[in-house]
């Protein structure tokens, strides 16, 4: 009996032993130990909204707008393209062939300024060398007529007091008229034809370098107004022209008005051109020929809410969405439904109500918290 209580004793003992978990000594753990989430940072909840604590909002720069429904303005986003005033700007084009010369300040360069009626640059007109044989020897023969003529009114003026005064007065107008052609015939042999600027304003292309041969009507010079320009846009809807309440141009943040001057009465590449005028110090920074985006504000209304375009977002489902804070750390985001207002702001017409606070600034950082 005594060395079965001895054996249960000792399998009693080793089944403890066995049970009890084993620690590694000091510096000779694996790291197997999981590490606790932090709740105290930006975090992507179960829900889909985000939890963002106040110091990573001032971090982020995060800024909201309370929102107000109001009667909006329907609008519809054209492609356009900048072009030239035609009253603030033109083209400098040769009437005849000829060779290059610069001007008196040089040939202009793109970008320097210029004032009407200012000499750009001259063209010496070129001609054959059989006319220009042509144009000499009917220079020779005025010359030697107009000698003539000059003798024959000398004689005929010591002769006044026996010579009819008709006489006289004929051979004068006659040398008068010899003087005329003979000046006329060598100013066209040694002229040349002057480009001049049309309008005062800034060079917007130059196509001309010294000694250049240029046809007659190519097109050397752009000047034009950077300040006033027009707006071309293409309306593929013709209904559009005659429901235009107001326009407006987006260049960078700034928001430029737009003037509708009128619509054309024929297509062009299956679409009505739109002319827009604007003067604004913000036309500066665009260029002849650059596609812009105008925003055509109609004269029916529609009932939404204005929010920045910064603030409408993408979801995995490309879907449009807004962040709206429904919390002080809490952030939700809002399946909507957005029409074009002005380029920089936009009319959510369903997801959103009157007094929601949508994130503004920085909500691009906030749809990329996970």
């Amino acid at each position: 009996m005594t060395s079965k209580r001895i054996f249960l004793a000792i399998a009693i003992a080793l089944s403890l032993g066995a049970a009890t978990p084993a620690f590694a000594g000091e510096g000779h753990d694996h790291g197997d130990a999981a590490a606790a989430p932090n709740a105290n940072g930006p975090q992507r909840l179960p829900d889909g909204s985000v939890f963002l604590p106040k110091p990573a909002q001032r971090q982020l720069g995060v800024r909201t707008l309370l929102t107000e429904e109001a009667e909006l303005p329907r609008s519809f986003e054209l492609n356009g393209k900048v072009v030239m005033d035609p009253n603030a700007g033109g083209k400098v084009q040769p009437l005849n062939a000829g060779r290059i010369e610069p001007g008196p300040r040089g040939l202009p360069n793109p970008g320097q300024a210029v004032r009407k009626g200012e000499v750009l640059a001259y063209v010496v007109p070129s001609a054959a060398p059989i006319e220009r044989s042509n144009q000499a020897a009917q220079l020779a023969e005025l010359r030697a007529a107009k000698s003539l003529a000059d003798k024959r009114v000398a004689r005929l003026q010591e002769l006044a007091d026996t010579v009819p005064r008709k006489d006289i007065e004929a051979a004068e107008s006659e040398a008068r008229s010899l003087t005329e052609r003979i000046a006329a015939v060598g100013g066209g042999l040694a002229t040349r034809e002057a480009l001049i600027a049309p309008v005062s304003g800034v060079i917007a292309s130059a196509n001309a370098v010294a000694g250049q041969v240029v046809d007659s009507r190519e097109l050397i010079f752009e000047v034009i107004d950077p300040a006033r320009l027009r707006i071309e846009a293409l309306a593929f809807d013709a209904a559009i022209s005659s429901d235009v309440g107001s326009a407006t141009l987006a260049v960078g943040k700034e928001r430029v008005p737009l003037t509708f001057v009128g619509a054309a009465h024929s297509l062009r590449e299956q679409a009505l051109p739109l002319a827009f005028s604007a003067e604004a110090a913000a036309l500066s920074a665009l260029a002849v020929g650059q596609p812009v985006r105008v925003f055509v504000q109609s004269k029916s209304k529609v009932k939404g809410i204005a929010v920045p375009l910064a603030s409408l977002m993408k979801n995995p489902a490309n879907q449009s969405i807004v962040w709206v804070k429904t919390a002080p750390e809490r952030f939700e985001p809002r399946t909507v439904t957005a029409e074009p207002l002005d380029g920089v702001n936009v009319a959510i017409t369903s997801g959103l109500k009157a007094g929601d606070r949508v994130a503004t600034q920085g909500a691009t950082l906030i749809n990329q918290v996970r």
